[in-house]
């Protein structure tokens, strides 16, 4: 494939899926600022990646796991969180949902889901999505009873935390 195909190719994939992106970012940094960095981040690590992927799986899925592992390793190699706390009123409302009761839940969501590791955030973020613990097994590479036992805790753990806000 030439490289001028290859190149558009991977503009509409990642153009198909920059919701997708946009929400993987808003999990792992909080300020506009840092969303744009990560996003940038982890469009160059698809595109170091993406002359290997060779579609044995969904390019959603190879997406994922992509953007996850960059957000991941990213913080790590930082040994300080690139995340930068903002006061709940800060985050951006998503949702078609307007009423300011679920405007709060949300928030209080988002609030709670900054005080989860890495890991946590990474389930909880694909569990929002709808995926099936089959594909996030895939797509973290934890096995799927594994993957339901964390998600109980998590489950847990956010309802405690949510409580105190």
């Amino acid at each position: 494939m030439q490289k001028q195909d290859l190149e558009r190719q991977f503009e509409r994939h990642i153009n198909e899926h920059k919701a997708l992106l946009y929400k993987i970012c808003r999990i792992y940094a909080y300020t506009d600022d840092d969303k744009q960095d990560l996003f940038q981040e982890i469009v160059i690590q698809l595109w170091k990646a993406y002359p290997r992927f060779k579609g044995g799986s969904l390019f959603s899925t190879w997406l994922y796991r992509v953007a996850i592992n960059t957000c991941i390793s990213g913080l790590r190699k930082q040994k300080q969180n690139i995340m930068v706390s903002a006061p709940v009123s800060e985050y951006e409302h998503i949702g078609d949902d307007s009423s300011s009761e679920a405007e709060d839940q949300l928030q209080q969501l988002y609030a709670a889901i900054e005080h989860l590791n890495d890991i946590e955030k990474a389930i909880v973020m694909l569990y929002m999505e709808d995926h099936s613990y089959a594909e996030m097994e895939d797509i973290l590479g934890i096995s799927q009873g594994t993957l339901r036992v964390k998600m109980n805790r998590i489950k847990e753990k956010l309802r405690q935390l949510t409580k105190n806000y």
